[in-house]
């Protein structure tokens, strides 16, 4: 797990995959023990943010995605460690799967999950921020993905 810098907000990105109305998440460890989150990580230099969360997806799942929209930008100060993060959520399709791929370290597992069972394991989410951008998602808000402007 890499060091953050506590004194500037960490960008980071998630997506948002439904399949027959299960949603695609990630079994992580973490200090507090297993916990929930979406397909997320940690924007890298040099690639974009929408870049970034089909790189995420495709590490921490095996499952290969296209963006479709942005689901919303999200400010979270975890309290625990101190450190800020802004999170860019997408809605993206899968186009395709790579069971035989290495998930990055620290994932135990991709599952599927109904929204039922989501809510009934909100304990172990990794943050408010998992079943917000999903309700968010459920909500409709759904933003062109030319909202977020890159600059070469």
């Amino acid at each position: 797990m890499r060091e953050l810098d506590h004194s500037r907000p960490a960008a980071t990105v998630a997506t948002i995959v439904v399949r027959d109305g299960a949603y695609l998440l990630v079994e992580e460890t973490t200090r507090k023990g297993l916990r929930l989150n979406q397909p997320a990580g940690h924007l890298e230099s040099g690639e974009t943010i929408a870049a970034a969360a089909v790189r995420e997806t495709l590490e921490e799942t095996g499952f290969r995605v296209t963006p479709t929209a942005l689901v919303g930008i999200y400010r979270w100060h975890a309290p625990d460690n101190g450190v800020t993060f802004i999170r860019f959520a997408f809605a993206a399709d899968v186009v395709a799967h790579e069971p035989a791929r290495p998930l990055d370290a620290g994932i135990v597992r991709a599952l599927w999950l109904p929204y039922d069972e989501l809510i009934a394991q909100r304990a172990r989410h990794r943050s408010p921020l998992v079943l917000r951008c999903v309700d968010d998602y459920r909500a409709g808000r759904r933003q062109p993905l030319d909202l977020v402007t890159e600059l070469p």
